[in-house]
């Protein structure tokens, strides 16, 4: 394994284990979805390079703008949380409850 490899790899693993054992509030959560997001793309960039794929090419913006959504439609869904509960803690919210 390369150090890049090594490195974006671990990236996403932190990424991920943030997500998993660090879930108190929902921007700790959506930023951690944004680094997984990003180690992602940089992977998905070197990898493209690596081959020398020009067609592959397209594909990393492709990931990066549905990154771009993705962090859009969390901070528009914080906002409307934090508006409706008052905080953006995750354990005040209910799923079952409209």
């Amino acid at each position: 394994m390369t150090p890049v490899q090594f490195t974006f790899s671990s990236a996403f693993a932190l990424g991920f284990a943030g997500l998993a054992f660090h879930r108190t509030h929902l921007l700790s959560a959506l930023l951690c979805l944004e680094g997984m997001m990003l180690s992602l793309y940089i992977g998905l960039s070197v990898w493209a390079l690596q081959l020398g794929a020009v067609d592959f090419s397209a594909a990393p913006l492709l990931l990066l703008a549905f990154s771009a959504c993705e962090a859009a439609a969390g901070l528009a869904l914080l906002v409307a949380t934090a508006r409706t509960h008052g905080t953006d803690h995750l354990q005040s919210l209910n799923l079952l409850r409209c």
